[in-house]
């Protein structure tokens, strides 16, 4: 089939059509990337909120370590005070 002339109705209409089916198809592969994009997204905002909570988990654990150190070094002094006032 031959392409009608460029100033008939037709034309104009067949180009159209033809534009509107490019951009239906642009449309459909950007909503599919944005969609993968969101999708991606949320898979990180999951890993990153069980990360925060590991690492505050391991705060929280580690908390006590400094301050049983400060009371044995504390206990330590007290023992060697002690055994030094007592000879």
């Amino acid at each position: 089939m031959t392409d009608p002339p460029p100033h008939d109705p037709a034309a104009v209409i067949l180009e159209l059509e033809k534009l509107r089916g490019a951009v239906e198809v642009g449309f459909a592969r950007v909503d599919g990337a944005l969609a993968l994009l969101v999708q991606r997204s949320d898979q990180t905002d999951a890993r990153l909120a069980d990360h925060e909570a590991r690492l505050d988990g391991i705060e929280r654990a580690r908390w006590p370590l400094p301050s049983l150190a400060a009371l044995l070094a504390v206990a330590g002094l007290l023992l060697s005070l002690w055994q030094a006032a007592s000879h």
